[in-house]
């Protein structure tokens, strides 16, 4: 890893003896909660009724495991590879990821380990490898080559499964999700790497091409699609046999932007992030929640004139790709982060802006008066601050006083507490949202 040490900074400021922090109240916001119960039940039923027939005895099956965050991913994958070897198969995990975790096999071990997925755990074996086998090329008239990985390639079957979600950084019928693992994930950091060559604007016509290449050449038994609600639990598993993928990636891509969580108000002065990271979005911070994204469709989805991020999460592996986004952090935010993992992501995607570092400050409570200071024609007594866990967390979260009035009709938002001061240690830290 490679850190940098950020001193501590002092420089004057005009005027910011006259920012007070405002009260803060805790809010929750109502969301259709509707979720899978039971996971092994559920998913062991889809995999009976779509998993194609045929005899799977001695069969060497990959399944892929990616680097986003999903809600008892141990579960998931153990009853993935437990069903596979009641067929008589002989599975093993395969990371895909593209170049997150380093670009290296050590930082793609590192991401599926904390999340529970070992060895142990799953009682399959992990083959990880960064070498790739070429399969074919798409007409984009670039001659963008397809690529799998290596182990995946020599087996006699692979199984595709993933997070779907709306992306960070394109708007498509094909987002984040199944046909994006066989685009990026499993053409790891030499495949992604050329396939961010034409731009995230060609994306949505790109990987669809890709997807029918490698469902053409690569040996794809069926994919597990999965989708979480707005309160980051798993409300849809689904399972697709080979030649209804691409239908079904659609499918639930609409399913979760039906689901995704977004905040019900708009137009405030300061948003504080506690924690981005690869786990929670590709940017770190979704910009279908913030409104911050490198793309000019994301200005119109919601507006903050001030972005704080606190820090990055322990899944992230110290990797702070949409740090860039900020307006402001704090040192030991930037004293956390691994800048070689964090700009081989970055190159790779192309999206560079995204490891530019923001204005610090010694502390949180430096940089949030930093942030209020900053907006111009506000009435800092009653300045608009939002305070959120991350991006994946909008069910409960704190908003300033002075936005109570913004919201008392709206019946989608309840207030669950009194005004209180925010407190911060010694250090001039707040604790994380619990």
């Amino acid at each position: 890893m490679k850190m940098i040490d950020f001193p501590e900074i002092q420089f004057p400021i005009q005027g910011i003896d006259e920012v007070k922090i405002p009260r803060m109240v805790r809010v929750r916001q109502i969301y259709a909660d509707d979720r899978i119960e039971d996971i092994r039940a559920h998913l062991t039923k889809e995999l009976s009724e779509n998993m194609p027939s045929g005899d799977l005895s001695g069969k060497r099956i990959a399944v892929t495991v990616g680097s986003r965050g999903i809600p008892d991913n141990p579960l998931l994958v153990r009853t993935i590879c437990d069903e596979l070897k009641l067929r008589g198969a002989e599975p093993f995990i395969v990371p895909a990821m593209g170049s997150h975790g380093g670009g290296t096999v050590e930082g793609n071990l590192e991401i599926i380990n904390g999340y529970g997925i070992t060895e142990e755990s799953i009682g399959v074996p992990i083959l990880a490898s960064m070498e790739v086998v070429r399969i074919g090329e798409i007409d984009d008239g670039a001659g963008t080559p397809v690529y799998c990985d290596k182990y995946a390639a020599e087996a006699d079957g692979i199984v595709l499964y993933n997070k779907v979600k709306p992306h960070t950084d394109f708007k498509g019928p094909h987002e984040s999700g199944l046909l994006k693992m066989m685009a990026i994930g499993l053409a790891k950091h030499k495949g992604c790497s050329l396939f961010h060559k034409q731009g995230f604007d060609t994306f949505a016509e790109r990987i669809p091409k890709v997807a029918e290449v490698f469902l053409r050449k690569a040996t794809v038994l069926f994919a597990v699609g999965v989708v979480q609600n707005a309160y980051d639990e798993i409300s849809e598993i689904r399972v697709y046999p080979k030649e209804k993928i691409i239908e079904g990636d659609s499918e639930l891509l609409t399913i979760a932007k039906e689901r995704f969580p977004r905040f019900k108000f708009d137009n405030i002065d300061v948003l504080v992030i506690d924690r981005i990271g690869k786990n929670i979005s590709g940017e770190g911070a979704d910009p279908n929640v913030t409104g911050r994204g490198f793309m000019p469709y994301f200005k119109d989805d919601f507006h903050t004139r001030r972005l704080l991020i606190r820090g990055l999460s322990e899944q992230s592996h110290h990797n702070a790709c949409g740090l860039g986004l900020a307006d402001i952090t704090t040192r030991r935010c930037l004293n956390s982060v691994d800048w070689e993992s964090t700009w081989v992501n970055l190159t790779t995607n192309t999206m560079i802006d995204g490891g530019k570092i923001p204005m610090y400050q010694n502390n949180d409570y430096e940089a949030i008066r930093v942030a209020i200071r900053t907006c111009t024609k506000i009435d800092y007594a009653k300045a608009k601050v939002v305070r959120i866990k991350d991006t994946l967390s909008l069910n409960e979260f704190e908003i300033s006083e002075s936005m109570l009035p913004l919201i008392e009709r709206n019946d989608m938002i309840k207030v669950l507490s009194e005004p209180y001061d925010w407190q911060f240690d010694e250090d001039g830290y707040l604790e994380d949202f619990d």
